[in-house]
């Protein structure tokens, strides 16, 4: 039996490609068994229980978004779980580790090399993520979605092969039809605050110019009572239906004539998968602003249309919202356009490369000097070697980061 690891978690983005990666390796091989390892802060320790997979648990802290001080913990906290990340490749006997970010990527993956498993990285971002790009230098493979992101790699383990989706997304072709457009509204897995106060509002305003509505508004967890009393109050609550989550995702794409959504390579995989025309707001604080460079490749391929969330108005989204719904062949031609960026069997083509290398012969192990000595003295030696590193890290992160 061959035991394939998948590290990464913290949000949908990551945890539905490592899902759909899982689900494609058990497929291609009934008998592999499949762990993944995130942390108990993203919603993966929910996700995956509640669908019964085998997921290990680390405790790893971010090292983005805390500024400089906060690399410097979070580095010194995969420095110290290193020894338990490398017990648990040992006890599960894994034959390769395949990290999508996140917290407990990067441990799982210098511990896997360091005992001479292959390592491979998964980048749905048209950006390298921190974690993969400190990883890049060790991994067989690096699966990605977009050719941008492969300047930043070793071309020899580079593979374009686009954002793994679970197998419900499928090609659903656009038909426009007569009667009220009908207008999805996605945030992500958590939701997103500013689409959440600005959509309703434009949409009334496109409800005042003549424009026929029909919403479905997924709002993120603790969030449906404000965004329906804010429908209520615009006068839209029969034409509005407001969830917390949308379970079937790829059913609520299909029903669409436009999405509205962030621009997570998630969620534009899945648009691109069903073929839906979009109108994209990135969040603006994601990491090296990947999803502006997201939504801007979809939008050079007249796919969707990119708005910048200082941008995205009510007046602004108002007139979209009614351009789109007074042409139906501009939002057939953009369906067309969405769906040649699909790639459908990205899931299946990174399971069988990754079956692959657990195939072949083991690599000469990497020796890190943390390993096997005392636990106090390992995470002290690895603080004062982070801080003695970390100016260098300066550019890297970026100046709001570093400071």
């Amino acid at each position: 039996m061959v035991t394939v690891l998948i590290a990464g978690g913290g949000t949908g983005g990551h945890v539905f490609p490592m899902i759909a990666v899982g689900d494609a390796v058990r497929a291609a091989a009934p008998d592999a068994r499949v762990v993944y390892v995130g942390t108990a802060r993203g919603i993966e320790a929910r996700v995956m229980r509640e669908r019964g997979d085998s997921l290990e648990l680390l405790h790893v802290l971010p090292l983005r978004g805390g500024g400089l001080s906060g690399f410097v913990r979070g580095a010194a906290r995969a420095g110290s779980v290193l020894p338990e990340a490398r017990r648990l490749v040992e006890r599960l006997d894994a034959r390769v580790a395949l990290s999508l970010g996140g917290y407990a990527g990067g441990p799982v993956s210098l511990a896997a090399r360091s005992l001479g498993v292959p390592v491979a990285i998964l980048e749905p971002n048209s950006v390298l993520g921190l974690s993969n790009r400190l990883l890049s230098p060790i991994v067989e493979r690096a699966y990605v979605a977009f050719p941008e992101t492969a300047r930043a790699l070793r071309q020899s383990t580079v593979r374009l092969f686009g954002v793994p989706l679970r197998r419900a997304f499928s090609r659903a072709p656009y038909a426009p039809r007569e009667g009220a457009l009908r207008l999805l509204v996605l945030g992500g897995s958590q939701g997103a605050l500013a689409l959440n106060d600005v959509v309703p509002r434009a949409i009334a305003r496109g409800r005042e110019r003549g424009v026929d509505l029909d919403v479905v508004h997924q709002t993120g967890r603790d969030r449906e009572a404000t965004v329906r009393s804010l429908y209520a109050e615009l006068g839209l609550s029969e034409r509005a239906r407001v969830v917390p989550f949308i379970d079937d995702v790829a059913e609520a794409l299909a029903a669409a004539d436009v999405v509205i959504a962030r621009a997570g390579a998630s969620t534009l995989a899945e648009l691109c998968a069903v073929g839906r025309p979009s109108i994209l707001i990135p969040y603006p604080f994601a990491a090296d602003n990947h999803q502006l460079r997201n939504a801007q490749s979809l939008e050079r391929a007249s796919a969707a249309l990119a708005i910048a969330q200082v941008d995205a108005t009510e007046a602004r989204l108002a007139d979209e919202i009614a351009r789109l719904a007074a042409d139906p062949a501009l939002r057939a031609r953009m369906a067309d356009a969405a769906a040649a960026f699909a790639t459908p069997d990205a899931a299946a083509r990174v399971a069988a490369d990754l079956l692959d290398l657990a195939r072949a012969p083991r690599h000469r192990a990497l020796r890190f000097p943390t390993f096997g000595g005392r636990a106090a003295c390992a995470d002290e030696a690895q603080r004062r070697a982070v801080t003695n590193e970390a100016a260098p890290l300066r550019a890297d992160l970026g100046w709001e980061e570093a400071s």
